[in-house]
């Protein structure tokens, strides 16, 4: 699989961009390792053949402890890599491989048929327990190793969605969703026992209340839809404070779940952890109200308020960062007394673009810099370093962490 990215202009950022830095914990200069190719100015066609290096439109990562290990979901390529320890060194080669015969082989399910070590667009990755968890997005399982892999190769130990691992239809073949199937599911998230699945395809969120034990155990509770077996965009009817589009990554902030909801271009963001199936959000932000869901808020370029297509979100302290994707920027907010006071609110914090008005590649569509990015997935903070999966650039950023008030 190859790539082709054209490089129109070369920029560095400006003294607003620089304030702007500031405003988030993240270290000034940008990020301090860099995983992936380097772009040089002499390069209008970049060629991604796979290698122990070169990724392709990575969408996700977990780094398991400050020191390591750390594993990329490699996207376009259908692998993992993975790193023994936390890389010190730009492009530094992975460690391990999971997902295809070596490092220099892709191809859906590795060009054979779905098995234990296979994937079809790997997506969110989390650490669960010992363990982790990854989305195998377009097999429409959800992929677990009770520990956390440690070598290439080693085979996955449960598979949620199917009930094998060599089955990967949408929903098991069916039009209907029901508690154990997945349809496209995007993102994985692990808190305090519960395992969280945003299950992209059928516009929900899968909760299971304890990690599973068995292949295609059913999920315990559902958000985003008003039962088990429903999967209409906003649960078929206009956007509101319990329907989504296309959820993509969850975490939580202090006590209170929060869901990207790319597809509505809003950060949903309930009170607590939900009980109770499709209990409704306390608040978003991206938009002014809950019916309202056009990207930037229906104008071309963002404001400190609006989003495009948010698929990343992790939270650090008293912060809430935003990988605001289809404006190639990050954005956060401050923590509040009143959650309901986020709505419509501007951000406090913006990282990778000139002012809050701009939204191209790499800030004025320049080659890469450390401290810009290029539609970015995914993101995940684990102790003071904040991983983010760049995909635009085909890059992982492994970005320190400050600690500001």
């Amino acid at each position: 699989m190859y790539f082709k990215t054209k490089i129109t202009s070369t920029s560095k950022i400006s003294p607003e961009a620089n304030l702007s830095l500031l405003q988030l914990p993240l270290a000034k200069l940008g990020a301090e390792v860099i995983l992936g190719k380097p772009i040089t100015p002499e390069q209008l066609a970049v060629p991604l053949a796979p290698s122990a290096i070169e990724m392709f439109a990575p969408r996700g990562a977990c780094l398991v402890s400050e020191k390591g290990s750390l594993w990329v979901s490699d996207t376009g390529h259908h692998r993992l890599l993975g790193w023994k320890n936390l890389p010190t060194q730009n492009s530094q080669p992975a460690d391990w491989v999971i997902g295809q015969p070596d490092f220099f082989h892709e191809g859906q399910n590795a060009k054979t048929l779905p098995g234990r070590t296979t994937f079809n667009v790997p997506t969110g990755i989390c650490a669960c327990g010992e363990g982790l968890a990854v989305a195998d997005a377009w097999n429409h399982r959800v992929l677990i190793w009770k520990k956390v892999p440690q070598d290439s190769h080693v085979p996955a130990d449960l598979v949620l969605g199917q009930v094998d691992f060599t089955e990967n239809k949408p929903n098991r073949g069916k039009y209907i969703a029901a508690a154990n199937t997945l349809n496209w599911c995007y993102g994985v998230f692990y808190h305090q026992g519960k395992l969280f699945v945003a299950d992209t395809g059928n516009r929900r969120v899968l909760i299971w209340h304890q990690l599973p034990t068995e292949n295609g155990q059913p999920a315990d509770l559902v958000l985003g839809q008003p039962d088990m077996l429903s999967r209409n965009e906003n649960g078929g009817a206009t956007a509101s404070a319990s329907s989504m589009r296309w959820c993509h990554d969850i975490t939580v902030w202090g006590k209170n779940l929060v869901v990207t909801d790319a597809g509505n271009n809003r950060v949903m963001i309930w009170d607590g952890i939900p009980s109770e199936n499709n209990i409704p959000c306390a608040v978003v932000v991206g938009q002014k109200s809950f019916d309202c869901v056009e990207l930037n808020q229906g104008v071309y370029f963002p404001n400190p308020s609006s989003l495009s297509m948010p698929y990343g979100v992790d939270a650090v302290d008293d912060w809430l960062i935003v990988a605001d994707t289809a404006n190639s920027r990050l954005l956060g907010w401050k923590k509040v007394d009143d959650i309901r006071s986020l709505m419509g609110k501007d951000a406090d914090g913006l990282l990778g673009q000139n002012g809050f008005h701009s939204k191209s590649e790499n800030s004025n569509f320049g080659l890469p810099k450390r401290n810009t990015v290029n539609w970015s997935y995914g993101m995940q903070i684990c102790g003071d370093i904040a991983v983010i999966a760049d995909s635009g650039n085909n890059r992982i950023l492994l970005w320190k962490m400050t600690a500001i008030s």
